[in-house]
């Protein structure tokens, strides 16, 4: 099934709202943020689907117009059925200047046998910033599925005035990268990536990952490393050997990167 979503985020008057939206099955979007008073755009991706299945195809097209702040939430998890051959997503961003975007989705559940590849290409404009993550779990662990997956690819490009500011690409193929071999994964069964990019002039970034690193003290089941890149943001990289215990610490780190937006507005 080939799957279509476009939104396009407005700024009029000092608020963000939904210019236009054309979603086709299995997406369905509402808005999430009623009682939130910010003047910013919270909305919820839905599917009728109970997951990603063989030869399926999600292109999914987001726009901000310039002053445009705009949050996009998942509903659950996502599931990747066992494949004959592959699906995949792409996903494209367009951001106009003095924008903010943030999608941290639920963790993906890769079934035994199944191979996805995800793209993901986003242009953001001048005095702007992104959040966008990813948690890939082993699969159906209680079922005995772990890393019985074929193939799963996330390539992401961040651009910058036509220039490529930030390149990230995992590769899960357990039949050629041996999963817990010492480099890779080894005793855990989840990874995440968490990365912030930003063109504000006005952004700590060694400061915001201290913070991080401290809120992740308390986290005995989770470990992560941070980069910092040459420009203004980072790359979060966490382990675990559980999706929910990463989600939620995505989520803080989230809230906290975006609050931080809203007081430097």
């Amino acid at each position: 099934m080939n799957s279509h979503l476009k939104i396009i985020a407005g700024f009029k008057q000092g608020k963000s709202y939904v210019k236009d939206l054309y979603v086709s099955l299995p997406f369905r979007v509402v808005s999430v943020g009623q009682l939130k008073n910010d003047g910013r755009l919270y909305q919820m991706v839905m599917s009728s689907s109970p997951g990603i299945l063989d030869g399926d195809h999600y292109d999914l097209q987001v726009a901000l117009e310039k002053g445009a702040s705009l949050q996009l939430q998942s509903q659950s998890y996502q599931r990747l059925f066992n494949m004959k051959d592959q699906a995949s997503q792409e996903l494209n961003v367009l951001m106009e200047d003095e924008t903010s975007f943030s999608y941290v989705p639920h963790p993906i559940v890769p079934h035994e046998a199944s191979n996805f590849k995800s793209t993901a290409k986003i242009h953001i404009g001048k005095k702007s910033d992104i959040i966008i993550s990813e948690i890939i779990t082993c699969g159906r662990k209680h079922h005995g599925e772990v890393f019985k997956l074929k193939r799963f690819q996330n390539l992401m490009e961040i651009y910058h005035e036509n220039k490529l500011m930030v390149k990230d690409n995992v590769v899960i193929q357990p039949d050629l990268i041996p999963i817990n071999s010492i480099g890779n994964l080894e005793q855990y069964t989840h990874q995440g990536t968490f990365i912030f990019f930003s063109t504000k002039e006005n952004v700590n970034k060694e400061d915001l990952a201290e913070n991080i690193i401290n809120m992740s003290k308390n986290q005995s089941e989770m470990e992560i490393g941070i980069s910092t890149m040459e420009n203004n943001g980072f790359v979060l990289r966490a382990i675990a050997h559980g999706g929910e215990i990463m989600y939620n610490f995505f989520l803080q780190v989230k809230e906290m990167l975006w609050s931080l937006d809203q007081k430097q507005q």
